[in-house]
């Protein structure tokens, strides 16, 4: 295979695809300045706190720029969070109660989150706590929705993943999707609904609190973060939703008034503001891999020039020995630690042994590329992130031939 030559064949045919991501940063980018202009931010917002962190303005102008930029009525960044299932563990022991029920509207849940439910037995879950969890036999199918809160009324949070996680079958919500979704559920309950939003942010003009979703949550290092934070999560929705997360988040009656910045607002403002570019320099590298793949036999989801709701572009190899020749192309061709072989193990939250080429200036930076994989069968690998998209291609290419050796 001339991997050169089939490059260039496919850059021509996304030609169209590359210029509709563009054209989305572009508007993204707009609405994200105009939040910053709006809230006139200056240098001395990007002051450190410690201690308490009592009247840190920059800490509360970080908080009120995401949520503005997710179109939100409140919201909250913090360095703090350590990664977005922590952020999503918060959210739910904000909202639930004992007897509550949470209703998985999208079938089950990513895996890190099988304990925190307590799917997966664990002391401390909200099964632990006397919350009762049920999910629907449809894929966010709204007459099963509807028909669920109008039997149930202990139904507290319908909760939707917005990504397909490890599951290739699984399509990606639209914003629009989600709108369906909040519609039904405000329509027939007080429910809350909640989303998680990772890798969904900035892949089109709107986000979930626009159409209704009470809480919306991610992670930093991934889309929001613009490959600039180093580490956080944020929560955005409902005044009445993010006040009752914000007391899971520090204490009851404390919320959001305190919590040193330690110097880490600066990286997370600056990261908001690259976030639209970073985030099509990522979409541009899934339709190409998609393509590459697609022309080399492979099964992929979504296919190259299919409509985008997130970052992630899976492909079917068929074998443990194509998923980790695929990570040791994805490894080799990284920026940070490119002499490390990607090898599968336990990693804490998963059913599976996991391979995970990461070689990212931040440790799991899911918006930097990487590529991981659950290994059982039918042997998918998920990719996502490209900080910019060249080294993302020159990384790409290689996995691939990698894989085309075997």
């Amino acid at each position: 295979m001339d991997i050169e030559k089939l490059a260039v064949e496919c850059e021509k045919e996304l030609e169209d695809t590359f210029r509709k991501f563009d054209s989305l940063a572009y508007r993204n980018t707009k609405k994200i300045l105009d939040v910053f202009i709006k809230n006139r931010v200056s240098a001395t917002h990007f002051a450190p706190s410690d201690g308490y962190g009592y009247g840190d303005n920059g800490r509360d102008l970080c908080d009120k720029l995401f949520a503005e930029v997710m179109e939100a009525e409140a919201g909250f960044a913090r360095h703090s969070i350590v990664s977005g299932t922590h952020a999503l563990n918060i959210a739910l022991f904000g909202l639930l109660r004992p007897n509550d029920t949470l209703f998985s509207v999208t079938g089950t849940p990513y895996d890190t989150l099988h304990s925190i439910i307590g799917i997966t037995e664990c002391e401390g879950s909200l099964v632990d706590f006397g919350v009762k969890y049920r999910q629907a036999e449809k894929f966010a199918d709204i007459d099963e929705i509807k028909e669920a809160l109008l039997t149930d009324k202990s139904i507290k949070v319908v909760y939707i993943q917005r990504s397909r996680g490890y599951d290739s079958d699984r399509p990606t919500l639209s914003v629009a999707q989600i709108g369906k979704i909040c519609d039904v559920v405000h329509t027939v309950s007080d429910a809350y609904v909640m989303v998680d939003n990772c890798y969904g942010e900035l892949c089109e003009e709107h986000e979930p609190p626009f159409v209704g979703a009470d809480l919306t949550i991610g992670s930093l290092i991934k889309n929001l973060g613009g490959g600039m934070a180093e580490t956080g999560g944020y929560i955005v929705g409902t005044k009445k939703a993010v006040e009752l997360s914000a007391y899971r988040l520090t204490a009851p009656g404390i919320g959001l008034e305190c919590g040193a910045s330690l110097g880490q607002t600066k990286n997370m403002i600056k990261g908001l503001f690259f976030a639209p570019h970073v985030v099509a320099q990522a979409l541009k590298a899934a339709a190409f891999a998609a393509k590459m793949l697609e022309k080399s036999g492979f099964d992929v989801s979504p296919k190259s020039t299919d409509e985008r709701f997130d970052i992630i572009q899976s492909v079917r190899l068929g074998s443990a020995e194509r998923i980790c020749s695929f990570c040791e192309g994805i490894q080799a061709k990284s920026p940070i630690d490119s002499h490390a072989t990607p090898e599968p193990w336990d990693m804490p939250g998963y059913d599976d042994p996991v391979i995970m080429a990461a070689g990212t200036f931040t440790q799991g930076a899911s918006i930097e590329l990487s590529a991981d994989a659950p290994m059982r069968p039918p042997y998918t690998v998920y990719m996502q992130g490209g900080l910019t998209y060249e080294s993302a291609k020159i990384a790409i290419m290689q996995a691939i031939e990698n894989v085309m050796e075997i």
